[in-house]
């Protein structure tokens, strides 16, 4: 963004066009274009004509215009300043709308979490708890200590995986950054990855920027098709909590199987445990990393169930991978911060965050209910496992999804497609609606519009 008082402005005395309207629209291109934003202060008409050497009338005839449109406003005493958008512009409308378009009132995309069900009293005091630490000389590459501890409670606690001697808990930044140092540490260019498709985007793109290259398997109402996935792959990735995007839970039984799998051939399993604390409807299943630490890699994050804002997550693996992805760390001086690392501790240290996560599970199975009956009563089909913070609703094509997609965006309401989370060929389509982001308040009007969008020229089910 340019300093208002050094902003450039092309005026041209040569040009038919009267220098007052000149800088009308040089002012108004500047805050099109980003290099003023609202709320800038701009220069007094006495400044600005010095600077620009033409008489003060010309440039408060410019403000006056620019007022008129609703791109200024003055205030008493202060200055004139630059509204957040202009509350009249007829021949710039398609700017305007556009930018309202790009940030939707309403987030139904999937991946979110429900920040509404924080307790803000527990969240100030743990940062101010995390704040009294003594600053750190030097990091762990590790993490910080005492939230390897509290991770290790926390999933023995919730997801009935014990720490022992034979694994490693080691602080990742989240899901994604872990997949990227496994990669760097284990994999090298070339090497093949089974990959569940459809698949969580942003692990893909961890896993291309290492060179890897990815073999897309078939995701059926159990999950990953362990029976698709050859025998000559290094590493298999998948969400066996709550399949992202389709919803599924894999079963027992295919569990075992992928273990089986896994030990006859060698392959290391990458467990995302994504939506894994979020089951309210039965227990969860054994990790997969619980079955089998000795060829399972288990991956979990703060993202989903507090906030992104921590950046904390965790991976636990056998001693070997732990070391080798330590070392990757040494040696490029990289890691995560231990910041969100202490929050999360002084979290656990109060009871704050065990009483979060049931909190969180009542608030997500209300908010699952309420988007099933508005979306069923419209006759729309809604799948996925009764659990996690997002259901799939199916639709018949590409073309429908884009639709869908657009009118939402037209309408506030920012919606994901299903289409875009396949590496190979798309073989399902629909609407994967997330229902965590939205305050309590705005989630039945926010869902309502969706469903509107998606039973809107007989695209019902």
């Amino acid at each position: 963004m340019t300093d208002p008082d050094e902003l450039p402005l092309a005026i041209d005395r040569d040009a038919p066009r009267p220098l007052a309207v000149q800088v009308a629209d040089e002012l108004r291109a500047a805050a099109t274009d980003g290099r003023l934003r609202g709320g800038d202060r701009l220069p007094s008409s006495r400044a600005l004509a010095i600077r620009l050497g033409v008489s003060r009338t010309v440039v408060t005839a410019a403000y006056d215009q620019l007022h008129a449109e609703g791109w200024l406003t003055g205030r008493h005493g202060s200055g004139t300043f630059l509204t957040a958008s202009p509350a009249s512009a007829p021949e710039h409308s398609t700017a305007i709308a556009d930018s309202e378009i790009s940030s939707p009132h309403y987030d139904l995309a999937p991946g979110a979490p429900c920040t509404e069900a924080i307790d803000r009293a527990a969240w100030r005091r743990a940062w101010r708890s995390a704040s009294d630490r003594i600053p750190l000389v030097r990091k762990d590459r590790r993490g910080d200590a005492d939230y390897r501890t509290v991770v290790a409670e926390h999933l023995l606690r919730h997801r009935g995986l014990a720490a022992t001697s034979d694994t490693v808990v080691l602080a990742t930044s989240g899901t994604s950054s872990a997949v990227g140092e496994l990669a760097a540490a284990l994999l090298r260019p070339g090497d093949v990855v089974a990959m569940e498709d459809p698949c969580y985007q942003r692990a893909v793109g961890a896993f291309r920027a290492a060179g890897v290259r990815l073999l897309p398997v078939p995701v059926d109402a159990q999950g990953l098709r362990v029976d698709l996935i050859p025998p000559d792959v290094r590493a298999v990735y998948c969400t066996p909590a709550h399949q992202f995007p389709l919803g599924a839970r894999m079963p027992a039984s295919r569990r075992v199987e992928l273990i089986e799998f896994a030990r006859r051939t060698g392959t290391l399993v990458l467990e995302d445990d994504y939506d894994g604390e979020l089951r309210y409807d039965t227990a969860p299943l054994p990790l997969l990393a619980a079955l089998a630490p000795d060829v399972v890699v288990h991956l979990g994050t703060t993202s989903k169930i507090l906030t992104p804002t921590l950046g904390a997550g965790w991976l636990v693996a056998v001693p070997e991978i732990a070391h080798a992805v330590t070392a990757v760390r040494e040696s490029t001086g990289t890691g995560p911060a231990p910041a969100g690392q202490q929050v999360v501790v002084e979290l656990a240290r109060h009871g704050d965050l065990a009483r979060h996560l049931r909190r969180l599970r009542r608030e997500m199975a209300d908010r699952r209910s309420l988007v099933v009956a508005e979306l069923s009563g419209r006759g729309l089909e809604v799948r996925g496992d009764d659990a996690g913070s997002h259901v799939l609703v199916p639709l018949p094509s590409a073309a429908e999804e884009d639709a869908v997609i657009a009118e939402a965006h037209r309408r506030g309401v920012l919606l994901d497609a299903l289409g875009r989370h396949y590496l190979g060929e798309r073989h399902h389509f629909g609407i994967p609606l997330g229902y965590s982001a939205p305050p309590r308040a705005d989630l039945a009007d926010a869902v309502r519009i969706a469903g509107e969008c998606m039973t809107g020229n007989d695209r019902a089910r």
